[in-house]
């Protein structure tokens, strides 16, 4: 799927990450956004991530800056929003497009959160409009969920999800628009459960931490929960929940511990205290750490698809 055009709103955190990620494979892509000094601080931050992944930095001529909607979007193939998650705003920005773009191009938000069906509310043609939730950062993290809203055509769901493959990503088809889509429900889902476990005095914070990534969380990465439910058996599986589910915290409202420690002002690693208590260079030490590890995880992926492409 080389040489498609593909356009990306918005230049900031996710859109840059999402414009480099198509111009390293090979695409000529259109980065628009409303502010002008937005807009050209970008080459330099695109750069700084072919630098970081180790890729060939001459690919950053495939990305061309756009201050102009209407030419940015003119001749796309894939359009992708990138706008902040405020739904008046992207719905605007989608009927704008409907106008603005040819009828096959497939219209795409970037929304972690935001229903799509509600984003294309006023668009006519919506059966091209589909989420691509990419995670934070794009260039780093290969998941990205493609969402299927109420009216949103299977075709559109498979071009998508293959432009997305031949850049190297992984994409993975949402059957249903539902809040969070997959990623973020699971997230919360043990997030819930992990601010209940320390809340009832079970365990401090760090106890908890620990016992994911020293335990289970080591092995999500090669063993996903539904394989692993397989491979100890459906009825282990199910023996063990019925011991679990009734004892497990199933609140429809965030807890209010959590509530609790917004209120006075205890916001983490930002204000020095959260679950945790933060010193700046602790902080950074973490983000450190992360960063480290997400780098060097994607370099080999990207060295790896490299080696495929001229294979």
């Amino acid at each position: 799927m080389a040489n498609e055009r593909i356009a990306v709103l918005g230049a900031g955190l996710m859109g840059h990450g999402i414009a480099q990620i198509f111009a390293a494979g090979g695409h000529q892509v259109a980065l628009y956004d409303l502010s002008e000094a937005v807009l050209n601080s970008a080459p330099e931050r695109i750069r700084a991530i072919f630098t970081l992944l180790e890729q060939d930095p001459a690919d950053a001529k495939n990305v061309r800056l756009e201050l102009d909607f209407a030419k940015a979007v003119a001749d796309a193939d894939l359009v992708i929003e990138a706008a902040p998650e405020k739904l008046p705003i992207k719905q605007d920005i989608f009927a704008r497009l409907e106008a603005a773009t040819k009828r096959d191009a497939i219209l795409a938000s970037n929304t972690s959160a935001l229903p799509i069906t509600k984003i294309a509310e006023k668009v006519e043609t919506a059966d091209r409009v589909v989420g691509t939730h990419f995670w934070n950062p794009p260039h780093l993290i290969p998941l990205v969920e493609v969402v299927q809203a109420e009216r949103t055509s299977l075709a559109t769901v498979r071009k998508t999800m293959a432009m997305l493959a031949a850049v190297g990503k992984s994409p993975v088809h949402v059957k249903r628009d539902v809040p969070g889509f997959i990623g973020n429900r699971l997230q919360h889902a043990m997030k819930r459960e992990a601010i209940a476990i320390v809340a009832a005095g079970i365990c401090d914070a760090e106890t908890l931490d620990t016992v994911v990534k020293d335990g289970f969380g080591g092995r999500l990465g090669i063993l996903g929960p539904m394989e692993q439910s397989d491979l100890i058996g459906v009825n282990i599986t199910l023996d063990v929940q019925r011991t679990m589910c009734p004892a497990i915290d199933n609140s429809t409202a965030p807890h209010p511990l959590l509530v609790e420690m917004v209120e006075k002002g205890q916001l983490g690693m930002s204000t020095g205290k959260g679950f945790y208590e933060w010193t700046p260079e602790k902080a950074a030490a973490v983000r450190k750490r992360v960063n480290e590890q997400l780098v060097e995880q994607a370099r080999a992926r990207a060295k790896k698809r490299a080696k495929e492409r001229t294979s």
